[in-house]
C-alpha cells in the first residue's frame, strides 16, 4: 500500500528529532532547493555559477552536519525517495504542523 504524504513526513520527523539537526535542516533545505532554478540560469549567465554551487554545497552541509547531531544516516541512504520528502517536512514545518 503507498504511503500518504503525511505518513512520509511521520516517518521523516521521527528520524529528526534533535533540536540541531531540525535547525540545520529548516536552514538546508530551502539553501538547496534556491539553488536549483538557480542553475538553470546558468544557461544565460554563465557567470552567476559561485552562487548555486555555493548555496547547494552550503544546504548539504547544513544536512549533514544535522545528521552528525542526531547521530543517524540521511533516511535517504535507506530509500531515495526521502530526497523528495525533506521539502514537504519543511513546508510542514513552516505551516506549523510538524
Amino acid at each position: 500500500m503507498p504511503r500518504t504524504s503525511q505518513e512520509w513526513i511521520r516517518l521523516y520527523s521521527e528520524s529528526h528529532q534533535h533540536a540541531v539537526n531540525k535547525f540545520c535542516h529548516t536552514v538546508g533545505i530551502p539553501l538547496i532547493v534556491v539553488s536549483i532554478p538557480l542553475f538553470l540560469l546558468l544557461i544565460f549567465k554563465p557567470a552567476v555559477w559561485p552562487l548555486p554551487v555555493f548555496l547547494f554545497v552550503l544546504g548539504w552541509i547544513f544536512q549533514f552536519t544535522g545528521h552528525w547531531f542526531e547521530g543517524k544516516a540521511p533516511e535517504f541512504f535507506r530509500d531515495w525517495r526521502f530526497l523528495f520528502v525533506g521539502v514537504r517536512w519543511w513546508m510542514a514545518k513552516v505551516r506549523g504542523r510538524v
